[in-house]
């Protein structure tokens, strides 16, 4: 892994995560967990937290400053996790299906508020990545999307989104190109063709039970594994 263009063998400066389950300490206020990134980079008291400060007001959280988690909705305690990133003024924001454990509401009103942000310039950094499961949200909030494979996971398609900043999600250009990466990301590879089985009713092989049972547990071995069928194999 690189970053910056030099390997990465330690944590990475300039860089900032928001969790998808939050990931806040309970015992900690509201404040005190925003403040926990700069306490950690030896921040003093007093920068910290004005700093934090200022953090809680721009994501929307004012006046939740001495809360605890448990008494926060899920879209509050996420904010508090997007503040938490932002004080550190990262160059590069990770989040990692941040939005997935939220109502579809409250997950709605906060990419708005997001993509608000980063479209005015309220924050300090130059590039978000986000890992999303979806297509839509991808379309929305990204400039530039990859698609990656399952096992072994690795970039299968690299598609740039032209649509400005608000979009549409009505708009039919957006529509379609939903469905054009939902399109890349289930369509199967195509290998060798697949060999046609025997037409229903072929007849067994006419050979004693026992000699039945050794073709069942041949069929069931390498390399057939159970496709292939008992008369070719006789």
């Amino acid at each position: 892994v690189t970053y910056l263009g030099k390997p990465l063998r330690g944590p990475a400066e300039g860089v900032a995560m928001v969790f998808q389950t939050f990931a806040l300490f309970p015992w900690l206020t509201v404040l005190q967990n925003v403040e926990a990134g700069l306490e950690a980079l030896g921040v003093g008291a007093r920068e910290r937290r004005e700093r934090a400060l200022a953090a809680i007001d721009l994501i929307g959280l004012d006046g939740f400053e001495n809360a605890y988690p448990r008494e926060l909705s899920g879209g509050m305690r996420q904010r508090v996790g997007f503040a938490r990133a932002l004080v550190v003024d990262p160059t590069i924001l990770l989040m990692d299906e941040p939005f997935s454990a939220l109502d579809v509401l409250t997950a709605e009103t906060l990419r708005t508020d997001l993509l608000d942000l980063w479209t005015q310039g309220r924050m300090p950094i130059k590039s978000v990545l986000i890992v999303t499961h979806n297509i839509e949200e991808a379309v929305f909030m990204c400039d530039r999307i990859l698609v990656l494979s399952s096992n072994p996971g690795r970039v299968i398609a690299e598609i740039k989104v032209p649509f400005k900043h608000p979009r549409n999600r009505l708009d039919p250009a957006f529509r379609k190109l939903v469905d054009d990466i939902y399109a890349k990301m289930t369509a199967r590879q195509t290998g060798e063709a697949t060999k046609k089985g025997l037409e229903l009713g072929s007849w067994l092989p006419q050979v004693s039970t026992n000699l039945m049972a050794g073709l069942i547990e041949t069929l069931a071995m390498a390399p057939y594994h159970g496709r292939a069928d008992m008369p070719e194999i006789a």
